[in-house]
């Protein structure tokens, strides 16, 4: 991703914007729908307004995100959807005779926002790991495994479980932090 955002969006050609935005659409909006419709108790038409109006924000920012050395936009957009349905819900809030028939009980469920931001992110940071720390991680803190009990589910050796656990869990925390996430 992190190529199409490199090159300022003045320096791109016509071809190349449609190009971003196809690329952004379709790198994201499928994730980005999955989360904001959590966020508006399910109703798909301002999920699908949010996502639109985030994707929109990102691409009149891909210059700027891409010249901060933005790894992966999807944190960055997951945000941006977020205080958009925030700031939708509270302008309904603020004129509720234009309030569009939303249940405001529904929407006031506790927030999982964050949850679903970390997990994503970790799920992306995953992904950049190697097949064998994968693996690894998976049988230790996915599925809650000794490391013995990994060790053998993989077929390896005890002293090379240990080996990848500590090599897995260094490149996810750099992978993490390329991301943002700290501590």
């Amino acid at each position: 991703m992190t190529s199409g955002l490199t090159a300022g969006r003045h320096h791109r050609g016509e071809g190349n914007e449609d190009a971003l935005v196809r690329q952004l659409y379709e790198e994201h909006a499928a994730p980005l729908l999955r989360f904001v419709l959590q966020l508006v108790a399910g109703d798909r038409q301002r999920a699908e307004d949010i996502v639109q109006e985030t994707l929109l924000r990102g691409w009149r920012n891909a210059h700027r995100l891409g010249a901060q050395g933005q790894v992966s936009l999807r944190p960055w957009l997951v945000t941006v959807a977020r205080r958009i349905a925030i700031d939708e819900h509270r302008s309904q809030r603020a004129r509720p005779a234009e309030a569009y028939g939303v249940d405001l009980e529904n929407v006031s469920e506790p927030d999982e926002s964050d949850h679903v931001l970390r997990r994503m992110t970790v799920t992306d940071a995953l992904k950049t790991l190697s097949q064998p720390h994968q693996e690894m991680l998976l049988e230790t803190y996915f599925k809650g495994r000794t490391v013995a009990e990994a060790a053998e589910a993989l077929g390896l050796p005890l002293g090379t479980a240990k080996s990848r656990v500590y090599y897995a869990l260094r490149a996810l925390r750099s992978a993490l932090e390329k991301r943002g996430v700290t501590g």
